[in-house]
């Protein structure tokens, strides 16, 4: 039986993120959602996910999920037996985008949540096409829902977060790196840059989606996922 598959969601979503993913691989394989908090570093954060996770485990996360998901494996290689990233980055912030966050952190705290929200992921990463408004309608309801503290402590990951750069030279297992067509945040010329890092990853474009394609595309995810699943283990 293959590994569990852990998925890790995005700014300020939760498991409804993955919603169609967990509904149609869960039939094949056992499927869990490890949410994003137990700190303002992404070290503590990885660490806290350490101590709940498998021994063993595929990992995908989509956006910050992403950028933990490189930090898991940079501090546990041995667990990870494969990694997925979906339209995320490696790179460190630099001081001035970092700054760029603080009004932000503003916003959420005075109650203004929406724009706070969309200051981060811009509706125009979103694909075009007649979902685009109940998705976004989503992203709000799950942003509302997990509040300005988490907001706050999700902002702080990525104003701290470490450069990865060399840490996924080593990595010697199946990645695949998968990005939508329409993300103005990660487009594919960052994406094809992260792929290269990494040896023998696997890079794919999915031309109908924006920055969530688990919900804009959710059959062409789920079948990346089993592709992804498939891949022979890559002796270290």
């Amino acid at each position: 039986m293959a590994e569990p598959l852990v998925l890790l969601p995005d700014l300020m979503c939760d498991a409804r993120l993955f919603g169609p993913q967990i509904a149609d691989l869960s039939r094949d394989m056992a499927v869990m959602v490890a949410p994003l908090g137990g700190g303002e570093r992404v070290e503590e954060v990885a660490s806290g996910l350490l101590d709940v996770l498998p021994r063993r485990f595929a990992l995908a996360g989509l956006g910050l999920g992403g950028v933990v998901a490189m930090e898991l494996q940079r501090r546990a290689p041995d667990r990870v037996a494969r990694m997925m990233l979906m339209n995320t980055s490696p790179l460190a912030e630099t001081p001035q985008r970092a700054a760029e966050f603080d009004p932000l952190i503003i916003k959420a705290r005075t109650g203004q949540m929406g724009a706070a929200l969309k200051g981060l992921i811009p509706p125009d990463c979103l694909a075009p096409g007649p979902y685009r408004a109940e998705i976004q309608a989503l992203l709000d309801d799950m942003a509302a829902g997990l509040g300005p503290d988490v907001f706050v402590r999700q902002v702080r990951l990525l104003q701290r977060r470490r450069d990865q750069q060399s840490s996924l030279r080593k990595i010697r297992v199946p990645v695949t790196v998968l990005c939508g067509g329409h993300d103005t945040l990660h487009p594919l010329k960052r994406q094809a840059f992260l792929a290269e890092l990494i040896p023998n990853a696997r890079l794919e474009q999915i031309d109908e989606a924006g920055h969530v394609p688990t919900l804009e595309a959710p059959d062409a995810v789920s079948d990346a996922i089993r592709a992804w699943m498939a891949e022979p283990m890559v002796l270290r």
